[in-house]
C-alpha cells in the first residue's frame, strides 16, 4: 500500500493559536469525558495530534456507529462504478429475502432511504442468522422517506447491498477501492460480524484515529485522493448535504442538539453553518468544518449523550478562535509547548496500593471456579456484538511479584496467563480469539481493602472498562465484576462467582 503522510506544522502556521488548543485540552481533560486520541488538521495539514496513554497513534478503536460512514462510502463507490442506482429497491436487489408477498411501502425502499435513515420502520430487528429476512419482514410503517428513525440494522443492509452486488464483504470490497488509496492499513481495521458473516455495518468498525480523519478528508475534498476520483462528486453532494430531516430524536435523546440538524448519508449535519461530521456513540467523532477547511478527529468515551454533546461544544467553541487568516505570526514557545504536552498525554494513573497481608496467605494458590463464569470475554463489545467466545475460567492462580503479579488460568483446557501492573501503571496483554475483533488488554490491580484485590479490565481497543473485585476469606473467594467506564453492557456488580481453593 502506497501511504502519503500528511505534513505536520505548527498550529500558527495555518492560522490558529497554539494557546487556544491548549484550551480545548484543558476543556477535554475537565472529567466530563475520557479523551482517547485528538487531531487537527488545517489546510490538508495536521497541525495538533496526541493520545491519552495507553491509547495510542496507530492503536485502533472501536467507532461505535461512525462505522456508518464507512458503509455509506461502500455504497458510495458502487454507486461511482455503476453497479447500482440510488433509486434501486430493496426488493429488487434482495428477491429471495423479500417476503413473497412485500407491502406497498416495502416495495417503496430504496437504497437512498435507507442511507438518510428513512426507512419508514419504527422497529428493527435484534443480530439473528436470518437478520436481513427479519430486516425486511420488519412493518414499514411509513411511506419510506418520509420519516427519520435511526436504523442500525439497516445501516448493515448497506453492506449487504454491497456484498450482493459484488460477491465481496465490506472489508474486501473497500481494501483496493478506499483503504490502499486513501492510506488506510487494511491490516489495521478490524470488524464485529453478524451471526452469518457479514461486517457490522451500523457500528463494528475499529480503526485508527488518523483512519478516521483520512476518510472524511475524501468528502472534505469532494470524493478525490490525490488527484483521483473515488466517490462521484453527485454522491458526496448528497451524503453531506441535508436527506432527512431529525428534529425527531429531540424525543428520544433530548440532550444532543447537534442531533437534529438533520441527516445526508450516514453524516450527521451540525448546528455550525455547513459543518458535518461521522460519528459514532460516546465521542467517535470525524468533523468537517468547510468554511475553515479543518478536520477534527477524535476518540474518547464520553458516557452519556450530554457528554457527547458537550465535547461538541467545546469543538465549536475552538472553531470560533481560529483565525480566518491562512497563517500567524510563528510562536515557538508556545508550539513548542503544546508539541511537549500533546506528546506526554496519558489517563489519570491507576489506584497504587501494591501489597495486602492477604497477598502471602493466596499467593501462587490455586482457586477452582464453582459457579459463575470468570472470563475476559465479556466486555461490552463482545455483549453487543453477540459474540460468544471462550467459556469461562476453570481455574486460576495468582502469582505476586514487586509491581507486577502474574496471573494463570485454565480456560477450556489451555493453560494461559496476564500480567497485571501493581506499581501503578497497565501492563499491555494479548488475548486473541477467533472471530474477536479485540486482542489488547490492559491489566491493573490494586488492593482496595485488606481482603479485596481490585482489578481493572481495559479492552485498550474500546471505550470501556470493567473492576473485578476479588474478595478472599477463609472460605474461598468472591468475585464481581462492574462496567466502571463505558456505561454499557450488563456488568453491574451483583453478579457473584464464587471460587474455592483447588
Amino acid at each position: 500500500m502506497r501511504r502519503t503522510e500528511f505534513s505536520r506544522v505548527a498550529p500558527e502556521a495555518v492560522g490558529i493559536p497554539s494557546a487556544a488548543v491548549e484550551r480545548l485540552l484543558d476543556k477535554l481533560e475537565s472529567g466530563f469525558t475520557e479523551p482517547h486520541g485528538l487531531m487537527i488538521m488545517r489546510h490538508g495539514k495536521v497541525c495538533a495530534e496526541g493520545w491519552w496513554s495507553p491509547y495510542a497513534p496507530g492503536l485502533r478503536h472501536g467507532l461505535q456507529s461512525l462505522t456508518k460512514t464507512y458503509a455509506a462510502t461502500a455504497v458510495g463507490i458502487a454507486y461511482t462504478e455503476g453497479l447500482l442506482k440510488l433509486e434501486d429497491r430493496l426488493i429488487d436487489i434482495f428477491p429471495e429475502e423479500s417476503p413473497a408477498e412485500p407491502s406497498e411501502n416495502l416495495k417503496k425502499l430504496t437504497v437512498r432511504e435507507v442511507l438518510c435513515m428513512g426507512c419508514g420502520m419504527e422497529t428493527m430487528p435484534a443480530p439473528s442468522v436470518d437478520w436481513l429476512k427479519e430486516f425486511l419482514a420488519t412493518p414499514v410503517v411509513h411511506t419510506p422517506g418520509t420519516t427519520y428513525m435511526y436504523n442500525s440494522v439497516g445501516s448493515t443492509v448497506l453492506g449487504a447491498i454491497v456484498r450482493k452486488l459484488t460477491g465481496q464483504g465490506l472489508q474486501e470490497y473497500l481494501t483496493p477501492r478506499l483503504f490502499e488509496k486513501i492510506g488506510i492499513a487494511p491490516e489495521g481495521v478490524s470488524w464485529m460480524r453478524m451471526p452469518d458473516g457479514m461486517e457490522v455495518g451500523g457500528g463494528g468498525l475499529f480503526s485508527t484515529t488518523e483512519d478516521n480523519l483520512r476518510l472524511m478528508k475524501l468528502y472534505a475534498d469532494g470524493g478525490v485522493w490525490e488527484g483521483q476520483r473515488i466517490l462521484a462528486d453527485d454522491y458526496v453532494a448528497k451524503a453531506i448535504s441535508l436527506q432527512n430531516e431529525s428534529a425527531t430524536e429531540a424525543l428520544g435523546n433530548p440532550e444532543a442538539a447537534d442531533n437534529f440538524v438533520g441527516y445526508g448519508f450516514q453524516i450527521w449535519l451540525c448546528r455550525p453553518a455547513g459543518v458535518y461530521r461521522a460519528d459514532g456513540a460516546m465521542g467517535q467523532f470525524s468533523i468537517v468544518a468547510p468554511d475553515k477547511d479543518m478536520i477534527i478527529s477524535i476518540n474518547e468515551t464520553a458516557t452519556g449523550a450530554h457528554w457527547a454533546q458537550k465535547s461538541l461544544d467545546i469543538i465549536w467553541e475552538f472553531l470560533e478562535e481560529v483565525s480566518e487568516e491562512g497563517a500567524l505570526p510563528e510562536d515557538a514557545e508556545a508550539s513548542s509547548c503544546l508539541k511537549n504536552r500533546m506528546s506526554r498525554l496519558a489517563l489519570p494513573a491507576p489506584v497504587f496500593a501494591p501489597h495486602s497481608d492477604m497477598e502471602d496467605a493466596i499467593n501462587r494458590a490455586w482457586w477452582k471456579i464453582e459457579s459463575g463464569e470468570l472470563r475476559w470475554e465479556q466486555n461490552a463489545v463482545h455483549w453487543m456484538s453477540g459474540w460468544q467466545g471462550p467459556g469461562g475460567f476453570e481455574r486460576f492462580r495468582l502469582d505476586f511479584q514487586p509491581g507486577r503479579c502474574r496471573m494463570s488460568y485454565v480456560q477450556e483446557g489451555r493453560d494461559r496467563a496476564v500480567d497485571i501492573a501493581t506499581d501503578g501503571t497497565r501492563a499491555l496483554n494479548y488475548v486473541e480469539e477467533e472471530g474477536s475483533p479485540i486482542s489488547r488488554l490492559c491489566l491493573n490491580g490494586w488492593w482496595s481493602a485488606p481482603e479485596v484485590f481490585s482489578l481493572a479490565v481495559r479492552w485498550v481497543e474500546t471505550c470501556f472498562e470493567d473492576t473485578y473485585r476479588f474478595a478472599f476469606s477463609d472460605s474461598g473467594v468472591v468475585i464481581t465484576r462492574e462496567n466502571t467506564v463505558g456505561g454499557f453492557g450488563p456488568a453491574n456488580g451483583k453478579e457473584r462467582i464464587i471460587a474455592k481453593r483447588a
